[in-house]
């Protein structure tokens, strides 16, 4: 059934509801069957030797320490579950107790909202090597849109060599078993924060019924590398408070300096999409925006003697994750690679753009925009290029580094993407939801 037969279908419905009064199932909610959905995500990455180009940001092990990480979510709930992951880990990792609350300022919760996490109804547990673990339910209600507050406490000497590296977030790192704490409660200056994700890779709520889950996978333009701190303005978050109210959930699955073909700071993407993408719970749609690192990293400090790819090579890994997607049924929205000329001047990766890495970009745009391949586009070079200079970020854009997006230009994707090309039942579901309400206010 295509969407014009879909919207009209609807319009019947919603007809004969206010007419005659009868009840409309919502499309949405085939089933009534309470279902556990990703709201909130971080994909786990291995931890990179110290003589790398950027700083880690964490220490290279915790001991009797807890762990204070603020996460936003997409989708509220009646319960939570989080996931810890260990996935690059050599050893066993056990946590001692953890917690989920509410946030306030600085590291504080509101106490009446802390809540015991348990696994397997115990309080300790133990992540094994390449291993990930979701815990037992929390009876803690969230509303969409809003934070929650995850602690770990991890008693034994414990080397990271899982984490994210780019949360955009401030986390605390305090000493012994804080978990319970509204406030921390410390003698001195052994407080540090950071704004890496630790051992916390996802968040799960249990929602009513069935509910459907956008997954974006990038690079840093989708992982919010020059987002403002603390202010969940990457374009996947504005995205996701323009879908709350409609009952779907967006999760990042972007990664800072994530390629499609080949590792960077983290596996590459056909590497990592069974776990960061099929297997979130609800996943039902996916939007892939990669390349631009697979183009640029080449010939520069990160990759001096890598060969760029070839516009075949980048075709047959798009391709690829489109079948994967396809397989379990999911919906695959294609994402132009946006304008990158100037790119991290005065920087190690001032050698990032050229003009060959220029050529290839567009023509694959151009395949991402006219193969066919993708079941929807989203063209965020168009929405960020000057328009006097294509082949770069327009001004009020661009965070100043002529690559990454600023809080703006994350707002002007998000409110690009065409939720009708994106979810291409929207339209009916949303009119045959609006039937239903009004049904039961009539009542």
């Amino acid at each position: 059934m295509n969407r014009s037969t879909l919207s009209l279908f609807a319009t019947m419905l919603l007809t004969i509801a206010l007419v005659t009064g009868a009840a409309i199932p919502s499309a949405s909610a085939a089933t009534t069957t309470p279902e556990w959905v990703a709201t909130w995500q971080a994909s786990p990455q291995p931890v990179w030797e110290e003589d790398f180009l950027f700083p880690t940001h964490i220490p290279t092990s915790l001991h009797n320490q807890t762990v204070r990480q603020v996460a936003r979510l997409s989708l509220g709930g009646q319960r939570l579950r989080i996931v810890l992951s260990n996935a690059y880990g050599t050893q066993p990792l056990t946590v001692g107790k953890a917690t989920v609350a509410l946030p306030q300022q600085d590291g504080a919760v509101i106490s009446t909202s802390l809540s015991t996490v348990t696994f397997g109804g115990q309080q300790a547990a133990t992540v094994l090597p390449g291993a990930s673990l979701i815990s037992d339910p929390v009876d803690l209600a969230v509303a969409a849109l809003a934070q929650v507050s995850v602690s770990l406490y991890l008693p034994n000497v414990t080397p990271i060599h899982t984490f994210h590296w780019d949360g955009r977030q401030t986390g605390w790192i305090v000493p012994g078993d804080q978990t319970t704490a509204a406030e921390f409660q410390m003698a001195d200056d052994s407080a540090q924060t950071t704004t890496a994700r630790l051992l916390l890779t996802g968040i799960q709520v249990e929602t009513d019924q069935a509910a459907r889950v956008v997954v974006a996978i990038g690079d840093s333009i989708t992982d919010g590398a020059t987002a403002s701190l603390d202010n969940d303005s990457r374009w996947p978050d504005f995205l996701a408070a323009r879908l709350a109210p409609h009952g779907v959930a967006v999760v990042n699955a972007g990664i800072s300096g994530a390629r499609l073909l080949s590792d960077g700071m983290g596996v590459n993407a056909l590497a990592r999409f069974e776990r960061d993408v099929l297997a979130q719970p609800g996943a039902s749609n996916v939007i892939v925006m990669l390349g631009i690192n697979d183009i640029g990293w080449p010939d520069t400090a990160f990759a001096p003697d890598a060969s760029p790819p070839t516009l075949d090579s980048l075709i047959a890994g798009y391709r690829q994750l489109i079948e994967q997607a396809h397989n379990r049924g999911m919906h695959v929205t294609g994402a132009t690679l946006t304008p990158f000329e100037g790119a991290l001047p005065g920087t190690p990766l001032s050698d990032y753009y050229n003009s060959d890495k220029e050529a290839l970009r567009q023509q694959a745009n151009d395949w991402i925009r006219h193969s066919g391949a993708f079941d929807a586009v989203i063209d965020f070079d168009a929405v960020l290029r000057a328009p006097d200079n294509p082949t770069r970020i327009a001004r009020l854009y661009d965070s100043g580094d002529r690559l990454h997006p600023g809080d703006t230009g994350n707002r002007a994707m998000a409110e690009a993407v065409d939720l009708e090309a994106l979810l291409p039942d929207f339209e009916s579901e949303t009119l045959l939801n609006q039937s239903s309400a009004m049904k039961e206010i009539s009542q």
